[in-house]
């Protein structure tokens, strides 16, 4: 164990300083690409306008010429807690040392005054406010690198480009629905990995009673993926509330949701208190951050460690401390995306159905990044009061699965929100991964599900 500890360390050292290389050269030819084809440099993260900030109260985001402008936001102010400092700051690397003197093109579009305004705690709360005359939206198009198929661009039409798109399976008479479910996928999927697996297989006492509705989150799927948002907790929780819960008038409803999706659940839950009348939490990472520890930064150094192995480790490692080799992957598949389900079609004689490529490769790199930093890692700082609101507040039944084989979110997850959650149900399923705890299981989670929405009750107030 000790030896192989040492071999997976040892490569990974090198493996990793050959990745920074890469990464620091594909910044260049990003943004080379980006002037060539959309006619104007583009922001990344390879530099840090958090400390600009804090020498000049001000943040350069991005310059042009003489003079500076917005390049992408979507809101007159930006709380400064929404965004993940591990955007800016992914820890040390051994290339970092080696050119620390080499500053990257500044990037992220312009000068940003901000404020620091007083919560009535007593704390600090920082924002940024953008001057009004200044402000310019990001052309809504997708990038030359994003895929511009008829599914990933289906959101640019009038009717679609201001809400998610939702599928729903309810009753032929709908007022015959006696309870709402919304479910919420997880990171690089859709709502197909609720709609091809669970939705065939409910009985048909479910199908008469419930009304069915999942989700494509902001950035997947067919949802709109707007290149000038940066996918922040509250943006992707606004979308949720206008898209589903103001759309259908639920007032009350049942809640499941996997992996990424659970961090929108407990926020939905503490948001809704009295909305929820079950939460339903399949894969939740959730980890129990030291005290004095920058919470963000610890996420991420669990969720990727910059392993080589086992193999999911190392995938989370490369889309998460690489922004420009994840974009280059991103360009490779997803906008690849109909060949390979082409490809996986004719090489398995049509007998794999690919809905499970739809959520993995329809998204774009701007969305997969932001959404990855923004809320996996940066919601490590809130998750403790969020489950403490539901303990404490939120009158409903907690259950959680996990599969016992889940290599990229550990079963310790599901354990941490237990003790803080001591009402919270907890299901380890043997021998199933992040995946396989419903694909593959669809019917025996479906009549779970079921049962949960059956016997779901108040008694916790």
């Amino acid at each position: 164990m000790a030896i192989a500890q040492w071999l997976n360390q040892t490569v990974g050292f090198f493996v990793f300083f050959f990745l920074d290389i890469f990464d620091y050269l594909f910044c260049f030819i990003y943004k080379t690409l980006d002037l060539f084809f959309e006619y104007e440099w583009k922001p990344c993260y390879c530099s840090s306008p958090l400390e600009a900030q804090a020498k000049t109260r001000k943040i350069i985001v991005s310059e042009r010429g003489d003079y500076s402008k917005v390049v992408s936001m979507t809101r007159t102010k930006i709380h400064f807690d929404e965004i993940s400092d591990t955007l800016y700051s992914r820890g040390p690397s051994l290339l970092s040392k080696l050119v620390s003197s080499v500053k990257c093109f500044n990037c992220r579009g312009l000068i940003m005054r901000h404020n620091v305004k007083k919560t009535r705690s007593g704390s600090n709360k920082r924002l940024m406010t953008l001057n009004s005359t200044v402000v310019e939206k990001l052309p809504t198009t997708p990038r030359w690198s994003d895929c511009h198929c008829s599914f990933c661009t289906s959101w640019l039409s009038p009717s679609n480009k201001d809400s998610l798109f939702v599928k729903v399976q309810q009753p032929k008479d709908n007022k015959k629905a006696r309870d709402n479910v919304v479910f919420i996928h997880g990171f690089l999927s859709s709502s197909s990995f609720w709609t091809e697996t669970l939705f065939p297989n409910f009985s048909d006492t479910a199908k008469s009673n419930y009304r069915l509705i999942a989700v494509d989150l902001m950035g997947y799927g067919r949802s709109p993926k707007p290149n000038d948002s940066l996918y922040t907790l509250r943006e992707h929780l606004e979308m949720i509330e206008k898209s589903v819960i103001s759309q259908y008038k639920l007032k009350k409803f049942h809640v499941v949701a996997h992996s990424l999706g659970c961090v929108l659940a407990l926020a939905l839950a503490v948001k809704h208190p009295r909305a929820i009348k079950s939460l339903t939490l399949l894969a939740p990472p959730y980890y129990k951050v030291p005290k004095g520890v920058q919470a963000a930064q610890y996420v991420m150094s669990k969720v990727a460690p910059k392993n080589v192995w086992p193999p999911m480790q190392f995938g989370a490692s490369l889309i998460s401390w690489y922004e420009h080799l994840g974009r280059t992957v991103c360009l490779v598949l997803c906008k690849s995306h109909r060949l390979v389900d082409s490809l996986t079609r004719l090489l398995t004689l049509n007998r794999m159905r690919t809905y499970l490529i739809e959520g993995f490769l329809c998204h774009t790199h701007n969305g997969s990044w932001h959404t990855l930093h923004n809320i996996i890692f940066g919601s490590g700082g809130k998750l403790d009061s969020y489950l403490d609101y539901v303990r404490d507040h939120v009158d409903c039944d907690v259950t959680i699965f996990h599969g016992g084989e889940d290599e990229v979110i550990p079963v310790e997850c599901s354990y941490s929100v237990k003790t803080r959650v001591p009402r919270a149900t907890v299901h380890i399923i043997p021998d199933k991964d992040h995946i396989t705890i419903v694909v593959g299981r669809q019917k025996e989670f479906a009549r779970e599900l079921e049962l949960i929405w059956q016997t779901s009750k108040t008694t916790y107030k």
